[in-house]
């Protein structure tokens, strides 16, 4: 079963986006500076021209002229400063958009890759793809984008209103009460967008995991004909997704008309409102002017703001669920504590998935250093939940499993990857050179080191490689087969050189005679290693020290393959099976 990952509360947000403009205090008092001077430099212009009205209905003189032309020119270059000041100020903060958005695609990353392995295993790939894809690339938008231009038109329309207020409070007081429609559709609006936009996001997530699901099970839907079923299933994550997307429409829909509507109040308010105090000698003609001029200013800035505040809704909601890998650390704190040996035990452990009930049953087991130990079955017998419990990925729902002492999965993770290695069928090729590929596991390991370890599975296909262990490998460039990724995989277990690997059919994509000649390199190279070997082939089986027998959940039988062929239980009938008796 999977569980979404979780999101970040908006305390949490606000303490990460401080954080990024406390890592440079410099650059962003630049920024706040320079939009300062901007803004002030844009109040010259309303201020003179309600200077030179003043100046013309007094005169109209030559000296009267003369000074308009001054006040003129005044004006041009105050909107000429203003204009170089603000393109400065949005290269500043462009700049330091783009630096944030590195350190924070920087921080999923890393947050990503020090997961907790049963975190990573039960959330669902959708989510975690579209954490990493668009919701990064929208926070990185907002930063780089949405954000600079937001805060140069704050600051221009707080220093718009604060000089009308300065010109003529009344004037001032009236222009701002018409701004109320403006404030109640945008108080409206954001107070149900992030509920929404998170809606719009998790559906997003839902789609990407059943696309990603059918892609990945191409094969098998086709070979169990559920085309049908599959399409059904995408049909209802696409119609949610429609239904998410329409719903945040639907908000921008009434804000933005709204808005607009509201624009024109402050300038007929003013006007209506000025031209009786002038008749009423409360106000002058270039006062009146002025104010009108400055609110009609103001529909810039509220204009940016305005189309940018869905980006920034949008932006918000991700970079919630961004930020919310910071809290999966926060569940669960990894013991300090250092296992006394390498012995894996398990006493009395269940386990179930959710709504399915236990799907094991007091389980105990008991793995001496050294020892192989092969644990075989028939299909849903329980093996692979058993093996993932051993290997720390998940935690029992009641028993404990331990390693030396210590809970395995209390293990913090770079102790866990030394103490105890898990390889499945599941493999990956990172589209990079099969020498990095390898590094991955021992990024100290020498070109000879890496070859041995090839060659202990078998991957003589190296000798065949264009530039050897300098080839690229992926999509683009060779392209590793099914088996060879997986001989891959099993060369970074030889390089991790752990205390104990469990192998969940781990040879299963080879050929009967190819993985049972890797199956004994795997042994030569594991020597004097725990090694847990859960498979099919019995004759994995036949070579083990021990062997352990699952059926519906339960620990059924366990010894030697000679004791448990003479004891006739259920382990001699599945020999008896494979050899065809």
């Amino acid at each position: 079963m999977t569980t979404p990952l979780p999101v970040a509360d908006t305390t949490r947000i606000r303490r990460a986006a401080y954080g990024e403009v406390t890592v440079e205090k410099g650059p962003f008092a630049g920024v706040l500076a320079l939009n300062a001077l901007a803004a002030a430099a844009g109040l010259v212009g309303p201020w003179l021209l309600g200077t030179i009205v003043n100046t013309v209905k007094a005169s109209t003189g030559p000296a009267t002229i003369g000074t308009v032309d001054r006040l003129a020119l005044v004006i041009v270059a105050a909107i000429l400063l203003q204009t170089v000041l603000s393109r400065y100020a949005l290269l500043l903060a462009a700049r330091f958009g783009e630096r944030a958005a590195a350190r924070i695609r920087e921080r999923f990353l890393t947050r990503t890759l020090a997961l907790p392995p049963a975190v990573v295993e039960h959330t669902p790939t959708g989510d975690l793809a579209v954490r990493g894809t668009s919701d990064v690339d929208a926070v990185a938008t907002a930063l780089r984008a949405a954000a600079p231009e937001v805060f140069v038109a704050a600051t221009q329309a707080v220093f718009i209103i604060g000089a009308v207020l300065v010109l003529n409070p009344l004037l001032g007081a009236c222009g701002l009460s018409c701004l109320a429609v403006v404030l109640i559709a945008l108080r409206w609006y954001l107070h149900r967008a992030r509920t929404g936009y998170l809606a719009e996001g998790a559906a997003n997530s839902e789609l990407a995991e059943v696309l990603t699901a059918t892609a990945s099970g191409a094969r098998t839907v086709e070979a169990l004909r559920l085309q049908q079923q599959r399409l059904d299933v995408a049909e209802a994550a696409i119609s949610r997704v429609r239904a998410a997307r329409l719903h945040t429409l639907s908000l921008r829909s009434v804000l933005f008309p709204a808005v607009d509507l509201s624009y024109t109040f402050p300038v007929v308010g003013v006007l209506l409102v000025g031209g009786t105090l002038y008749e009423h000698g409360a106000a002058d003609l270039g006062e009146v002017v002025a104010a009108a001029f400055y609110l009609r200013q103001l529909i810039g800035p509220l204009d940016t703001i305005l189309l940018w505040v869905e980006q920034l809704q949008s932006s918000m909601a991700s970079y919630a669920r961004v930020e919310g890998l910071a809290i999966v650390p926060e569940v669960g704190t990894p013991t300090p504590a250092e296992p006394a040996d390498d012995r894996i035990e398990a006493v009395r452990v269940t386990y179930a998935y959710r709504h399915l009930g236990d799907v094991l049953h007091g389980i105990d087991l008991e793995v001496q250093p050294g020892e192989r130990l092969a644990v075989v079955g028939p299909s849903g017998a329980g093996k692979s939940t058993l093996g993932r419990l051993l290997a720390g990925v998940d935690r029992p729902g009641s028993g404990h499993v331990s390693v030396g002492g210590v809970p395995v999965a209390d293990l913090p993770p770079d102790r866990m990857r030394r103490q105890i290695v898990l390889i499945t069928q599941e493999h990956h090729v990172f589209r990079d050179t099969l020498r990095n590929n390898l590094l991955i596991a021992r990024p100290s390991a020498t070109d000879l080191q890496l070859r041995a370890a090839l060659a202990a599975v078998h991957a003589d296909w190296i000798d065949g490689l264009p530039h050897g262990l300098d080839t690229d490998l992926g999509d683009a460039a060779h392209r590793l087969d099914e088996p060879h990724a997986q001989q891959l995989s099993l060369a970074r277990v030889i390089l991790a050189d752990p205390h104990t690997v469990i192998l969940d059919e781990a040879t299963a994509l080879l050929d009967p005679a190819a993985a049972r000649l890797t199956e004994r390199a795997l042994a030569a190279a594991l020597q004097g290693r725990t090694v847990i070997a859960i498979a099919h082939r019995l004759q994995t089986a036949h070579d083990a020290d021990r062997i352990a027998v699952m059926e519906a959940g339960f620990l059924s039988e366990l010894g030697t393959h000679d004791a448990l062929v003479e004891a006739g239980g259920g382990y001699a009938a599945l020999w008896r099976s494979w050899h065809g008796d």
